[in-house]
Protein backbone atom coordinates (compact mmCIF):
# COMPACT_ATOMS: atom_id res chain seq x y z
CA UNK A 1 0.00 0.00 0.00
CA UNK A 2 2.05 3.24 -0.86
CA UNK A 3 2.33 6.09 1.60
CA UNK A 4 -0.33 8.21 0.32
CA UNK A 5 -3.53 6.14 0.88
CA UNK A 6 -1.82 5.13 4.46
CA UNK A 7 -4.31 7.19 7.10
CA UNK A 8 -2.84 9.21 9.44
CA UNK A 9 -5.13 11.21 11.39
CA UNK A 10 -4.23 10.70 15.04
CA UNK A 11 -7.40 9.52 16.32
CA UNK A 12 -7.43 6.65 13.89
CA UNK A 13 -3.73 5.69 15.33
CA UNK A 14 -5.10 6.70 18.86
CA UNK A 15 -7.49 3.45 18.10
CA UNK A 16 -5.23 1.30 16.48
CA UNK A 17 -2.46 1.62 19.24
CA UNK A 18 -4.97 1.23 22.16
CA UNK A 19 -6.41 -2.16 20.38
CA UNK A 20 -2.46 -3.31 20.82
CA UNK A 21 -1.69 -2.46 23.71
CA UNK A 22 -4.98 -3.46 25.76
CA UNK A 23 -3.85 -7.03 24.74
CA UNK A 24 -0.81 -6.21 26.90
CA UNK A 25 -2.68 -4.79 30.04
CA UNK A 26 -5.54 -7.09 29.53
CA UNK A 27 -2.96 -10.08 30.06
CA UNK A 28 -1.40 -8.70 32.92
CA UNK A 29 -4.47 -9.14 35.31
CA UNK A 30 -6.57 -11.53 33.39
CA UNK A 31 -5.04 -14.57 34.36
CA UNK A 32 -5.39 -13.62 38.38
CA UNK A 33 -9.00 -14.68 38.71
CA UNK A 34 -7.80 -18.39 36.92
CA UNK A 35 -4.82 -19.11 39.00
CA UNK A 36 -7.11 -21.26 41.65
CA UNK A 37 -7.96 -23.49 37.97
CA UNK A 38 -4.70 -23.46 36.45
CA UNK A 39 -3.68 -24.62 39.94
CA UNK A 40 -5.98 -27.79 40.13
CA UNK A 41 -5.30 -28.48 36.44
CA UNK A 42 -1.32 -28.66 37.45
CA UNK A 43 -2.02 -30.85 40.49
CA UNK A 44 -2.60 -28.15 43.27
CA UNK A 45 0.59 -26.24 42.49
CA UNK A 46 1.32 -23.90 45.83
CA UNK A 47 0.82 -20.13 45.32
CA UNK A 48 4.69 -19.31 45.49
CA UNK A 49 5.02 -21.44 42.10
CA UNK A 50 2.14 -20.02 40.96
CA UNK A 51 2.92 -16.26 41.67
CA UNK A 52 5.27 -16.74 38.89
CA UNK A 53 3.12 -16.72 36.25
CA UNK A 54 2.35 -13.05 37.13
CA UNK A 55 5.70 -11.95 38.14
CA UNK A 56 7.26 -13.88 34.67
CA UNK A 57 5.60 -11.56 32.68
CA UNK A 58 5.29 -8.59 35.23
CA UNK A 59 9.15 -8.45 35.22
CA UNK A 60 10.63 -9.62 31.46
CA UNK A 61 8.31 -7.03 30.48
CA UNK A 62 9.34 -4.42 33.05
CA UNK A 63 13.04 -5.01 31.99
CA UNK A 64 12.75 -5.07 28.24
CA UNK A 65 10.60 -2.19 28.26
CA UNK A 66 13.42 0.30 28.25
CA UNK A 67 15.34 -1.90 26.14
CA UNK A 68 12.66 -2.62 23.13
CA UNK A 69 12.32 1.47 23.36
CA UNK A 70 15.37 2.19 22.14
CA UNK A 71 15.45 -0.19 19.49
CA UNK A 72 11.96 1.40 18.66
CA UNK A 73 13.89 4.79 18.38
CA UNK A 74 16.21 2.82 15.61
CA UNK A 75 13.48 1.78 13.33
CA UNK A 76 10.46 2.06 11.88
CA UNK A 77 7.96 2.61 14.83
CA UNK A 78 5.03 0.69 12.79
CA UNK A 79 6.63 -2.22 12.33
CA UNK A 80 8.20 -2.48 15.65
CA UNK A 81 4.04 -2.46 17.16
CA UNK A 82 2.98 -4.94 14.46
CA UNK A 83 6.26 -7.22 15.40
CA UNK A 84 5.39 -7.11 18.80
CA UNK A 85 1.32 -7.53 18.55
CA UNK A 86 3.13 -10.78 16.02
CA UNK A 87 4.81 -12.14 19.04
CA UNK A 88 2.43 -11.66 21.86
CA UNK A 89 -0.49 -13.54 19.57
CA UNK A 90 1.81 -16.12 18.94
CA UNK A 91 2.91 -16.68 22.63
CA UNK A 92 -0.81 -16.49 23.79
CA UNK A 93 -1.52 -19.51 21.44
CA UNK A 94 1.70 -21.36 22.36
CA UNK A 95 0.36 -20.64 26.67
CA UNK A 96 -3.16 -21.89 25.86
CA UNK A 97 -1.74 -25.58 25.00
CA UNK A 98 0.71 -25.70 28.15
CA UNK A 99 1.09 -28.70 30.18
CA UNK A 100 2.46 -27.53 33.20
CA UNK A 101 3.21 -24.53 35.62
CA UNK A 102 6.57 -23.90 34.33
CA UNK A 103 5.95 -24.57 31.01
CA UNK A 104 3.31 -21.46 31.12
CA UNK A 105 5.68 -19.48 32.94
CA UNK A 106 8.06 -20.30 29.61
CA UNK A 107 5.09 -19.10 27.06
CA UNK A 108 4.58 -16.19 29.36
CA UNK A 109 7.62 -14.87 29.03
CA UNK A 110 7.86 -14.53 25.34
CA UNK A 111 4.24 -13.00 25.71
CA UNK A 112 5.98 -10.28 27.53
CA UNK A 113 8.24 -10.14 25.16
CA UNK A 114 6.00 -9.23 22.66
CA UNK A 115 4.12 -6.60 24.93
CA UNK A 116 7.42 -4.83 25.64
CA UNK A 117 8.29 -4.38 22.23
CA UNK A 118 4.55 -3.15 21.44
CA UNK A 119 4.11 -1.06 24.29
CA UNK A 120 6.62 2.20 23.63
CA UNK A 121 6.45 2.03 20.03
CA UNK A 122 2.40 2.32 20.32
CA UNK A 123 3.11 5.51 22.50
CA UNK A 124 6.05 6.36 20.14
CA UNK A 125 3.59 6.04 17.13
CA UNK A 126 1.07 7.78 19.66
CA UNK A 127 3.28 10.90 20.36
CA UNK A 128 4.86 11.23 16.77
CA UNK A 129 1.18 12.07 15.34
CA UNK A 130 -0.28 14.28 17.66
CA UNK A 131 0.93 18.05 17.77
CA UNK A 132 2.93 18.88 21.08
CA UNK A 133 0.07 20.98 22.52
CA UNK A 134 -2.25 17.64 22.31
CA UNK A 135 0.37 14.81 23.50
CA UNK A 136 -0.56 15.16 26.82
CA UNK A 137 -4.80 14.64 26.52
CA UNK A 138 -3.93 12.03 23.97
CA UNK A 139 -1.43 9.90 26.33
CA UNK A 140 -3.75 10.22 28.97
CA UNK A 141 -6.27 8.68 26.94
CA UNK A 142 -4.16 6.01 25.76
CA UNK A 143 -3.51 5.02 29.78
CA UNK A 144 -6.99 5.57 30.86
CA UNK A 145 -8.12 2.79 27.97
CA UNK A 146 -5.05 0.42 29.05
CA UNK A 147 -5.78 0.85 32.75
CA UNK A 148 -8.98 -0.01 32.12
CA UNK A 149 -7.67 -3.48 29.93
CA UNK A 150 -5.69 -4.19 32.91
CA UNK A 151 -8.19 -3.73 35.66
CA UNK A 152 -11.26 -5.72 33.43
CA UNK A 153 -8.61 -8.68 33.06
CA UNK A 154 -10.67 -10.33 36.52
CA UNK A 155 -13.98 -9.86 34.67
CA UNK A 156 -13.43 -11.05 31.46
CA UNK A 157 -11.04 -13.64 32.74
CA UNK A 158 -14.52 -14.81 35.37
CA UNK A 159 -16.51 -14.91 31.91
CA UNK A 160 -13.94 -16.84 30.26
CA UNK A 161 -13.25 -19.34 32.79
CA UNK A 162 -16.70 -20.90 32.33
CA UNK A 163 -15.43 -22.82 29.48
CA UNK A 164 -11.62 -23.35 30.47
CA UNK A 165 -9.10 -21.41 31.83
CA UNK A 166 -7.02 -21.79 28.17
CA UNK A 167 -9.72 -19.66 26.94
CA UNK A 168 -7.99 -16.55 28.56
CA UNK A 169 -5.17 -16.96 26.51
CA UNK A 170 -6.69 -18.21 23.43
CA UNK A 171 -9.43 -15.04 22.81
CA UNK A 172 -5.81 -12.91 22.17
CA UNK A 173 -5.50 -14.81 19.15
CA UNK A 174 -8.24 -13.16 16.84
CA UNK A 175 -7.48 -9.80 18.30
CA UNK A 176 -4.08 -9.79 17.44
CA UNK A 177 -4.37 -10.63 14.33
CA UNK A 178 -7.09 -8.26 13.78
CA UNK A 179 -4.86 -5.93 15.20
CA UNK A 180 -2.17 -6.94 12.58
CA UNK A 181 -4.36 -6.98 9.57
CA UNK A 182 -5.97 -3.06 10.78
CA UNK A 183 -2.44 -2.19 11.53
CA UNK A 184 -0.60 -2.81 8.64
CA UNK A 185 -3.02 -1.33 6.29
CA UNK A 186 -3.72 1.67 8.27
CA UNK A 187 -0.81 2.71 10.80
CA UNK A 188 1.55 5.50 9.01
CA UNK A 189 5.11 5.04 8.69
CA UNK A 190 7.12 6.85 11.52
CA UNK A 191 10.76 6.83 11.07
CA UNK A 192 13.13 5.88 13.66
CA UNK A 193 16.12 8.54 15.00
CA UNK A 194 19.85 7.55 14.80
CA UNK A 195 20.10 6.99 17.92
CA UNK A 196 22.88 4.32 19.65
CA UNK A 197 22.47 0.70 20.15
CA UNK A 198 20.66 0.08 23.07
CA UNK A 199 22.33 -1.48 26.04
CA UNK A 200 21.99 -5.58 26.62
CA UNK A 201 24.37 -5.60 29.56
CA UNK A 202 21.63 -3.07 31.22
CA UNK A 203 19.00 -4.25 30.62
CA UNK A 204 20.62 -8.24 31.92
CA UNK A 205 21.45 -6.10 35.16
CA UNK A 206 17.98 -4.86 35.94
CA UNK A 207 16.06 -8.22 34.61
CA UNK A 208 18.40 -9.74 37.67
CA UNK A 209 17.77 -7.45 39.99
CA UNK A 210 13.79 -7.54 40.20
CA UNK A 211 13.95 -10.95 39.71
CA UNK A 212 16.52 -11.12 42.55
CA UNK A 213 14.07 -9.46 44.57
CA UNK A 214 10.63 -11.02 43.72
CA UNK A 215 12.09 -14.22 44.31
CA UNK A 216 13.27 -13.34 47.97
CA UNK A 217 9.72 -12.13 48.79
CA UNK A 218 8.04 -14.55 47.49
CA UNK A 219 10.41 -17.68 48.77
CA UNK A 220 10.46 -15.55 52.54
CA UNK A 221 7.93 -17.31 54.51
CA UNK A 222 8.98 -20.67 52.88
CA UNK A 223 12.80 -20.27 53.82
CA UNK A 224 12.89 -17.75 56.15
CA UNK A 225 14.23 -14.64 56.97
CA UNK A 226 17.46 -16.10 58.41
CA UNK A 227 18.13 -18.49 55.66
CA UNK A 228 21.07 -18.52 53.46
CA UNK A 229 19.45 -18.59 50.56
CA UNK A 230 17.23 -15.74 50.82
CA UNK A 231 20.03 -13.37 52.08
CA UNK A 232 21.92 -14.37 48.94
CA UNK A 233 18.84 -13.39 47.01
CA UNK A 234 18.64 -10.30 48.74
CA UNK A 235 22.50 -9.69 48.34
CA UNK A 236 22.00 -10.62 44.49
CA UNK A 237 18.98 -8.04 44.31
CA UNK A 238 21.43 -5.25 45.79
CA UNK A 239 23.93 -5.93 43.70
CA UNK A 240 22.67 -6.28 40.25
CA UNK A 241 19.99 -3.23 41.09
CA UNK A 242 23.15 -1.33 42.14
CA UNK A 243 25.15 -2.52 39.34
CA UNK A 244 23.05 -1.21 37.33
CA UNK A 245 22.39 2.38 38.81
CA UNK A 246 26.47 2.93 38.41
CA UNK A 247 26.63 1.32 34.77
CA UNK A 248 24.01 3.91 33.66
CA UNK A 249 25.73 6.53 35.59
CA UNK A 250 29.30 5.83 34.03
CA UNK A 251 28.06 4.13 30.62
CA UNK A 252 28.45 5.85 27.39
CA UNK A 253 25.73 4.77 26.08
CA UNK A 254 23.26 3.44 28.84
CA UNK A 255 20.18 1.71 28.76
CA UNK A 256 18.77 4.77 30.47
CA UNK A 257 19.92 7.83 30.36
CA UNK A 258 20.93 9.79 33.11
CA UNK A 259 19.52 12.85 31.82
CA UNK A 260 15.91 11.90 32.05
CA UNK A 261 16.27 12.40 35.65
CA UNK A 262 17.35 16.09 35.44
CA UNK A 263 13.40 16.36 34.15
CA UNK A 264 12.03 17.89 37.28
CA UNK A 265 8.16 16.40 36.39
CA UNK A 266 9.49 13.29 35.10
CA UNK A 267 10.90 12.44 38.28
CA UNK A 268 8.28 13.65 40.09
CA UNK A 269 5.64 11.50 38.05
CA UNK A 270 8.20 8.32 37.89
CA UNK A 271 8.67 8.69 41.99
CA UNK A 272 5.40 8.48 42.11
CA UNK A 273 4.46 5.73 40.14
CA UNK A 274 6.75 3.24 42.04
CA UNK A 275 4.53 2.79 45.44
CA UNK A 276 1.41 3.33 43.08
CA UNK A 277 2.41 0.27 41.42
CA UNK A 278 3.07 -1.36 44.11
CA UNK A 279 -0.45 -1.11 45.82
CA UNK A 280 -2.29 -1.66 42.41
CA UNK A 281 -0.75 -5.24 41.58
CA UNK A 282 -1.15 -6.47 45.56
CA UNK A 283 -4.28 -5.17 45.73
CA UNK A 284 -6.11 -6.81 42.59
CA UNK A 285 -4.55 -10.03 43.45
CA UNK A 286 -5.65 -9.84 46.78
CA UNK A 287 -9.21 -9.03 46.01
CA UNK A 288 -9.59 -11.56 43.64
CA UNK A 289 -7.64 -14.26 46.08
CA UNK A 290 -10.22 -13.02 48.96
CA UNK A 291 -13.60 -13.95 47.17
CA UNK A 292 -12.93 -16.68 45.67
CA UNK A 293 -10.41 -18.29 48.45
CA UNK A 294 -12.12 -16.98 51.36
CA UNK A 295 -15.81 -16.21 50.79
CA UNK A 296 -15.83 -19.20 47.81
CA UNK A 297 -17.30 -16.72 45.15
CA UNK A 298 -16.61 -18.38 40.93
CA UNK A 299 -14.49 -16.36 39.36
CA UNK A 300 -17.19 -15.20 36.78
CA UNK A 301 -18.98 -13.79 40.11
CA UNK A 302 -16.12 -12.35 41.80
CA UNK A 303 -14.84 -10.53 38.40
CA UNK A 304 -18.65 -8.96 38.19
CA UNK A 305 -18.22 -8.06 41.75
CA UNK A 306 -15.02 -6.09 40.52
CA UNK A 307 -16.11 -4.31 37.74
CA UNK A 308 -17.58 -1.10 39.22
CA UNK A 309 -13.67 -0.38 40.35
CA UNK A 310 -12.28 -0.90 36.55
CA UNK A 311 -15.27 1.02 34.53
CA UNK A 312 -14.38 3.80 37.05
CA UNK A 313 -11.31 4.39 35.43
CA UNK A 314 -11.27 5.53 31.82
CA UNK A 315 -14.82 7.93 33.49
CA UNK A 316 -12.86 9.58 36.17
CA UNK A 317 -9.93 10.48 33.59
CA UNK A 318 -11.65 11.32 31.00
CA UNK A 319 -14.20 13.09 32.36
CA UNK A 320 -12.71 14.30 35.83
CA UNK A 321 -8.98 14.48 36.06
CA UNK A 322 -8.84 16.62 32.72
CA UNK A 323 -10.94 19.11 34.12
CA UNK A 324 -9.00 19.35 37.80
CA UNK A 325 -5.42 19.65 35.82
CA UNK A 326 -6.73 22.61 34.10
CA UNK A 327 -7.66 23.81 36.91
CA UNK A 328 -5.36 22.99 39.35
CA UNK A 329 -1.93 21.32 37.59
CA UNK A 330 -1.50 17.83 38.03
CA UNK A 331 0.21 17.55 41.14
CA UNK A 332 -2.77 17.62 42.83
CA UNK A 333 -4.77 15.63 41.02
CA UNK A 334 -2.20 12.67 41.37
CA UNK A 335 -2.33 13.68 45.52
CA UNK A 336 -6.09 13.00 45.22
CA UNK A 337 -6.23 9.74 43.11
CA UNK A 338 -3.27 8.32 45.57
CA UNK A 339 -5.56 9.23 48.54
CA UNK A 340 -8.48 7.99 47.07
CA UNK A 341 -6.31 4.83 46.40
CA UNK A 342 -5.11 4.41 49.90
CA UNK A 343 -8.39 4.81 51.61
CA UNK A 344 -9.91 1.92 49.27
CA UNK A 345 -7.00 -0.54 50.81
CA UNK A 346 -7.81 0.57 54.44
CA UNK A 347 -11.71 0.24 53.35
CA UNK A 348 -10.68 -3.07 52.76
CA UNK A 349 -8.79 -3.82 55.60
CA UNK A 350 -11.75 -2.43 58.12
CA UNK A 351 -14.88 -3.76 56.43
CA UNK A 352 -13.63 -7.04 55.20
CA UNK A 353 -14.96 -9.83 57.31
CA UNK A 354 -15.62 -13.76 56.96
CA UNK A 355 -19.26 -13.26 55.95
CA UNK A 356 -19.14 -12.51 51.96
CA UNK A 357 -20.72 -8.81 51.52
CA UNK A 358 -21.44 -6.87 48.36
CA UNK A 359 -20.98 -3.72 50.10
CA UNK A 360 -17.13 -4.43 51.15
CA UNK A 361 -16.41 -5.15 47.45
CA UNK A 362 -18.75 -2.08 46.10
CA UNK A 363 -17.16 0.39 48.35
CA UNK A 364 -13.74 -0.65 48.20
CA UNK A 365 -13.55 -0.62 44.41
CA UNK A 366 -15.16 2.77 44.09
CA UNK A 367 -12.65 4.41 45.98
CA UNK A 368 -9.44 2.10 43.74
CA UNK A 369 -11.09 2.74 40.47
CA UNK A 370 -11.44 6.70 40.84
CA UNK A 371 -8.30 6.64 42.79
CA UNK A 372 -6.82 4.57 39.69
CA UNK A 373 -8.33 6.85 37.42
CA UNK A 374 -7.22 10.09 38.94
CA UNK A 375 -3.49 9.18 39.60
CA UNK A 376 -2.32 6.50 37.01
CA UNK A 377 -3.22 8.50 33.30
CA UNK A 378 -1.99 11.40 34.78
CA UNK A 379 1.01 11.02 36.23
CA UNK A 380 1.91 8.86 32.83
CA UNK A 381 0.86 12.11 31.38
CA UNK A 382 2.76 14.00 33.16
CA UNK A 383 6.17 12.06 33.00
CA UNK A 384 5.69 12.00 29.29
CA UNK A 385 4.74 15.49 28.17
CA UNK A 386 7.81 16.98 28.45
CA UNK A 387 10.51 14.25 26.67
CA UNK A 388 11.98 15.49 23.70
CA UNK A 389 10.87 13.97 20.51
CA UNK A 390 14.19 11.80 20.29
CA UNK A 391 13.35 9.90 24.03
CA UNK A 392 9.65 9.22 23.49
CA UNK A 393 9.86 5.65 23.40
CA UNK A 394 13.02 5.75 25.72
CA UNK A 395 11.29 7.69 28.28
CA UNK A 396 7.60 5.73 27.84
CA UNK A 397 9.81 3.08 28.30
CA UNK A 398 11.14 3.74 31.66
CA UNK A 399 7.92 5.27 33.44
CA UNK A 400 6.67 1.74 32.25
CA UNK A 401 9.42 -0.24 33.59
CA UNK A 402 8.78 0.96 37.01
CA UNK A 403 5.50 0.44 36.80
CA UNK A 404 6.10 -3.12 36.24
CA UNK A 405 8.54 -3.41 38.15
CA UNK A 406 6.17 -2.11 41.25
CA UNK A 407 3.52 -4.25 40.36
CA UNK A 408 5.75 -7.32 40.12
CA UNK A 409 7.43 -6.25 43.60
CA UNK A 410 3.78 -5.71 44.95
CA UNK A 411 2.61 -9.48 44.46
CA UNK A 412 5.66 -10.92 46.09
CA UNK A 413 5.15 -8.39 48.71
CA UNK A 414 1.34 -9.71 49.04
CA UNK A 415 2.43 -13.28 48.71
CA UNK A 416 4.80 -12.67 51.76
CA UNK A 417 2.41 -10.67 53.70
CA UNK A 418 0.13 -13.77 54.35
CA UNK A 419 1.90 -16.58 54.06
CA UNK A 420 0.34 -19.22 54.81
CA UNK A 421 -2.33 -19.13 57.27
CA UNK A 422 -4.13 -22.09 58.49
CA UNK A 423 -7.81 -21.01 59.91
CA UNK A 424 -10.33 -18.56 58.17
CA UNK A 425 -9.55 -16.07 61.06
CA UNK A 426 -5.74 -16.30 60.92
CA UNK A 427 -6.87 -15.89 56.82
CA UNK A 428 -8.39 -12.37 57.42
CA UNK A 429 -5.62 -10.90 59.98
CA UNK A 430 -3.20 -11.86 57.66
CA UNK A 431 -5.09 -9.84 54.35
CA UNK A 432 -5.77 -7.56 56.72
CA UNK A 433 -2.51 -6.72 57.11
CA UNK A 434 -1.40 -6.89 53.90
CA UNK A 435 -4.06 -3.92 53.14
CA UNK A 436 -3.01 -2.09 55.57
CA UNK A 437 0.27 -2.35 54.27
CA UNK A 438 -0.74 -1.52 50.66
CA UNK A 439 -2.55 1.78 52.05
CA UNK A 440 0.72 2.67 53.51
CA UNK A 441 2.67 1.93 50.33
CA UNK A 442 0.48 4.06 48.31
CA UNK A 443 0.43 7.14 50.63
CA UNK A 444 4.40 7.12 49.89
CA UNK A 445 3.15 8.76 46.46
CA UNK A 446 2.28 12.10 48.05
CA UNK A 447 5.88 13.16 48.78
CA UNK A 448 7.35 12.52 44.72
CA UNK A 449 3.84 14.72 44.28
CA UNK A 450 4.73 17.37 46.39
CA UNK A 451 7.98 17.49 44.34
CA UNK A 452 5.63 18.30 41.18
CA UNK A 453 3.96 20.83 43.32
CA UNK A 454 7.29 22.78 43.89
CA UNK A 455 8.05 22.67 40.09
CA UNK A 456 5.88 26.18 40.47
CA UNK A 457 2.67 27.48 38.51
CA UNK A 458 5.02 28.71 35.41
CA UNK A 459 6.05 25.04 34.60
CA UNK A 460 2.20 23.50 35.54
CA UNK A 461 1.23 26.02 32.73
CA UNK A 462 3.75 25.58 30.46
CA UNK A 463 2.41 21.64 30.20
CA UNK A 464 0.58 20.50 27.89
CA UNK A 465 -1.70 18.57 30.11
CA UNK A 466 -3.08 22.15 31.28
CA UNK A 467 -4.48 22.81 28.31
CA UNK A 468 -6.78 19.46 29.12
CA UNK A 469 -6.12 18.44 25.44
CA UNK A 470 -9.20 15.78 23.83
CA UNK A 471 -7.77 13.97 21.02
CA UNK A 472 -9.12 14.65 17.61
Amino acid sequence: MSEAVKVTKPSHVLAIVCAGICLANLDLFIVNVALPNIAHDFGDAGLDDLSWILNGYAIVYAALLVFFGRLAERHRRDLSFLLGIAIFTAASAACAIADGVWTLVAFRLVQAAGAALMTPASLGLLLASYAPERRAGAVRTWTAIGGLAAALGPVVGGVLLTASWRWIFIVNVPIGLAALVVGWRMLPRVPGHDVPRPDAWGAALVTLGVAALTFALVKVNEWGWSSPGIGLAFAAAVIFLGSFIVHCLRAKNPLVEPGLFRIRTFVGASLAMAPFAVAFGAMLLSIVLWEQGTWGWSALKSGLAIAPGPLLVPIVSLLIAGRLIQRFGPAPVIAAGLLSFAAGGAWWAMAASLEPSYATVIGGMTLIGAGTGLCLPTMMGTATGALPASSFATGSGVINMIRQTGMAVGVAAFVAIIGTPGSPLERLVAFRHAWWAMAAVVALGLAPALLLRRAGTKAANASPLAANPQPS
